[in-house]
């Protein structure tokens, strides 16, 4: 999908261009047209089509011609032998700027998508996560570990030897262990430089946030997640799979929070503070627009681009609080009408967002995104009768072997103790990369499950996350029917 430049230059190279998508793309799941099982005509997990290109003398424009072959590989191979090449069984299409699409597309859909604002335009601030080099160091479930480990770094008495050799820290070429020890021993106090992280989805740790260990702290826009914050978590790009890649933080974040092993999560904080004079941090903040007493004190203004939030109140006829166009946002990003029509372009750049002209409709969404907002940061009231419990007659609370069994619907961590009335659907549910439930209990293997009832939150939280996304696409067309324009 990232690759419209070198659609475009064969465009531009030559006069016909037929393609026989032969699909087989293991990484999109992909199925025949009538929901059957499609097969690539190799080994391998990418997509394969034949494409035939055309160049006539003196001959200017391209006409580009694509037809579909589905289906299993050996039914492919038998097809392919006994067939010859005719235009006629290709179906003429119009690729068209910015993306070059060599695929059938809906392109009225795509100029209405691209009218939209990306989520970049509307929070002007933001960033890509944190990323240390040495998670393993700097970050921990537990407080106390970290500072333990940060004390060793400060004791003169313990040689660099010892120290790299009990944490299996090895010098690199832009950090070396002494050096970073010279400016441990500096700090006042390094306890106030341990701070909360989201480093999973609904999985919250502590991190040593310092240059000297981090390699890339992204101070200039992870600062204002030091303070009273909301903060939207999403990415750029999807490599596999659908968009659902949207969370929520009210603390730093890990860069890779919602994805596996491809992409980074960027992060946009809802406010924006005034730098404090502290020897924490020395960067300065960028203000989009002067300060409103409504939205809090003189110390922070919404990170809210400033013709954005002019034409939603002017159009509603509201002054809008910046949480309700965040609680929107949101709850967009969580309609699954909204992954599905999209998901093309979802998976090439930031995602954008489509504003309703009807105020009765935005306020729908956004009442749906505060209580997912409410039921991701675990501050739901809805959270507090749980749909599970924790069972088993053993006292042994480790977790050994993580098993989901679907015919009793059970999440066991060992052969004795489990989690009960927890659906496929609920055990499969997955935010970006993760599938979360069994991402949550694989992180804390050979561990202690020691809040089980936390665990119990989750599973009752994803249970709420999925009625409410049923909620919001009961709602969704309606914002398409009328939509605000941004010039």
């Amino acid at each position: 999908p990232t690759f419209r430049g070198m659609r475009q230059s064969l465009i531009n190279t030559f006069n016909e261009i037929y393609i026989l998508d032969l699909h087989g793309n293991s990484l999109k799941k992909e199925k025949t047209p009538e929901g059957g099982k499609d097969e690539n005509v190799f080994d391998i997990r990418q997509g394969v089509a034949i494409a035939i290109f055309v160049k006539l003398k003196d001959k200017k424009g391209c006409k580009v011609y694509h037809a579909d072959l589905y289906g299993l590989r050996e039914e492919k191979y038998d097809w392919l032998g006994k067939n010859q090449f005719k235009a006629t069984k290709y179906k003429a299409i119009k690729p068209e700027s910015p993306y070059y699409f060599l695929v059938r597309r809906d392109t009225a859909k795509i100029q209405n998508y691209l009218n939209w604002k990306k989520v970049n335009e509307i929070f002007p601030v933001n960033s890509v996560g944190i990323v240390t080099a040495r998670d393993e160091y700097v970050i921990d479930f537990n407080k106390n570990i970290i500072k333990n480990r940060i004390s060793q770094l400060a004791n003169k008495k313990q040689s660099d030897e010892i120290i790299a050799q009990a944490f299996s820290l090895k010098d690199k070429k832009n950090w070396m262990l002494s050096k970073v020890r010279e400016q441990i021993y500096e700090l006042d106090d390094f306890e106030n430089y341990i701070y909360p992280i989201q480093y999973r989805p609904f999985d919250n740790r502590y991190i040593f946030y310092h240059e000297s260990l981090v390699e890339r702290t992204r101070r200039d826009v992870m600062r204002h997640m030091l303070e009273n914050n909301l903060g939207l978590i999403t990415v750029r790009q999807v490599a596999e799979g659908i968009f659902n890649h949207s969370f929520i933080a009210q603390s730093l974040i890990e860069s890779r929070i919602t994805l596996s092993n491809k992409g980074i999560a960027f992060l946009y904080p809802l406010y924006l503070y005034k730098e404090k004079t502290t020897k924490k941090s020395h960067v300065q903040s960028i203000m989009i627009f002067e300060p409103e007493t409504e939205y809090g004190d003189k110390d922070r203004v919404p990170n809210i681009d400033k013709a954005v939030y002019e034409k939603l109140n002017i159009t509603y006829k509201k002054k809008l609080t910046p949480e309700e166009i965040f609680y929107y946002i949101y709850a967009v990003f969580y309609s699954n009408i909204y992954r599905e029509r999209y998901a093309e372009f979802l998976k090439i750049d930031f995602p954008r967002v489509p504003f309703t002209a009807d105020y009765k409709v935005f306020c729908k969404i956004a009442d749906c995104g505060q209580q997912l907002v409410d039921l991701h940061l675990m501050k739901s009231d809805a959270l507090d009768k749980p749909i599970t419990k924790y069972q088993g007659s053993s006292e042994n609370d480790r977790i050994e072997k993580i098993i989901y069994n679907k015919e009793e619907q059970k999440i066991y961590i060992n052969k004795e103790k489990y989690f009960d009335n927890v659906s496929s659907e609920l055990w499969n549910y997955q935010i970006g990369g993760y599938q979360v439930l069994q991402k949550y209990l694989k992180d804390r293997k050979d561990r202690t499950m020691e809040d089980p009832r936390y665990y119990c939150r989750i599973v009752t939280a994803i249970f709420k996350t999925i009625t409410l996304q049923d909620q919001i696409d009961e709602i969704y067309n309606e914002i398409e029917k009328d939509l605000i324009e941004f010039t």
